[in-house]
């Protein structure tokens, strides 16, 4: 099973709807990562979210069968979690240069908890995205987010186990980002400079 989820993380799934439908190399686009937000840049909305759609199942499927189906548990499942992640990271198919594995990340999320834990993951970086950037913090934010709820609702150790692999890929994969430090969006800097004015 680790194995399997290794092989389906690395399906690069964003190329092939980029090249198949759009007709385009998606990594020439936004940061040249084969991740499906370079396919919402350079194709159709459409071809985005089918991409996003892959990326995350190609997680999802491998994780949620291994958990609910198959009933593993312990350091087994934790490897066959953290597996698809590094799966898209690394990606033989495309030479070992992969993407950042956001989309694959949140699979993994709804593979062992279907919702309790994706749903913190995926309000983490929406609200992070809208208030500050690099995305990298924003990404951060969400990790942040699921391991409170881990911490206060879901203090399983293979939570905790695989949410420390994950964060760690996920920082290693957004480490130019984390290095230019955290900016706010300009309108929380509009915001913040007109609440300082107001002496708040």
């Amino acid at each position: 099973m680790v194995l399997i989820a290794f092989v389906c993380g690395s399906l690069p799934f964003s190329v092939w709807v980029g090249k198949y439908l759009e007709k385009k190399d998606i990594r020439q686009f936004g940061d040249g990562n084969p991740g499906a937000m370079n396919v919402f840049r350079g194709g159709s909305k459409l071809a985005g979210l089918l991409a996003l759609i892959l990326d995350i199942s190609k997680a999802a499927v491998p994780v949620g069968l291994a958990f609910f189906t198959l009933g593993i548990r312990g350091v087994p499942m934790a490897l066959i979690a953290t597996a698809p992640v590094l799966g898209h990271v690394f990606s033989p198919l495309l030479h070992f240069h992969g993407g950042k594995a956001l989309a694959p990340s949140l699979g993994v999320w709804i593979g062992i908890s279907i919702w309790q834990l994706s749903l913190p993951a995926l309000a983490g970086v929406l609200i992070g995205a809208a208030l500050f950037t690099p995305m990298g913090w924003a990404v951060m934010l969400a990790m942040a987010s699921i391991l409170v709820v881990i911490l206060i609702w879901l203090p399983t150790p293979l939570y905790l186990v695989v949410w420390f692999a994950q964060t760690l890929i996920l920082a290693w994969t957004h480490r130019e980002d984390l290095r230019q430090g955290i900016h706010p969006r300009p309108w929380l800097g509009k915001l913040l400079n007109r609440l300082r004015g107001n002496n708040f």
